[in-house]
């Protein structure tokens, strides 16, 4: 629930600016923050990754062809699932009762908005804890793999840096992997590990990144 709603409106030479900021309340036991992570924590994501970044990519390039030739319509067909991704963002608000149903407590939690490298990052500082993170488990749809292919650019990199996904990044302790085991509302990306090892991403031939 909201309490306040704020904001200020102020004009700008590109346009329209809205700076709006929203403050709630939720019970003690069922907030969870960045820090609450331990070292054998396994880490999960919702959704799937890179389909923002695949969505403005693409608006860009239309914008850049249709700037050159006016007469040229923006061709969009097809691309549907990755503009929604950039224009219409949800909030995972849905993912409280998923919890609630599978019995799944997470000791750390973060929204997945800058991008899965930096979010990685401040669960692994906010706790002082290293992660080991596998390229193979990185969840993108197929659309996105061939969106970001076609524009020359590498999926891995995309998924890892492309941010504004607004999925949730999230440690569960060890002894719930069989709640979220083979679970289809999240994807095990990885685990966390001692500070000293760093963050580290296993490729998918095995190598250490």
């Amino acid at each position: 629930s909201v309490d306040w709603v704020g904001g200020d409106i102020a004009p700008s030479h590109s346009g329209l600016i809205l700076n709006i900021t929203a403050i709630g309340f939720a019970h003690q036991e069922e907030i969870i923050t960045r820090k609450g992570a331990q070292k054998t924590d396994i880490l999960c994501i919702t959704g799937d990754l890179g389909g923002a970044y695949a969505g403005l990519t693409i608006l860009e390039r239309e914008k850049r062809i249709f700037k050159e030739a006016p007469s040229v319509q923006p061709q969009l067909d097809g691309f549907e699932y990755i503009l929604q991704k950039q224009l219409r963002p949800k909030a995972r608000t849905d993912f409280h009762t998923i919890l609630k149903e599978w019995g799944i407590t997470p000791s750390s939690m973060i929204d997945v908005s800058d991008s899965l490298a930096s979010e990685i990052h401040q669960i692994c500082k906010s706790n002082n804890v290293g992660a080991r993170v596998y390229e193979e488990r990185l969840p993108m749809e197929q659309i996105v793999i061939d969106t970001i292919l076609d524009l020359n650019l590498e999926p891995t990199t995309i998924a890892l840096n492309g941010g504004e996904d607004y999925e949730l990044l999230f440690s569960v302790p060890l002894d719930q992997y069989d709640n979220i085991k083979n679970n289809p509302h999240l994807t095990i990306i990885g685990h966390l590990t001692d500070a000293e090892d760093g963050i580290i991403l296993e490729t998918k031939n095995g190598n250490d990144h």
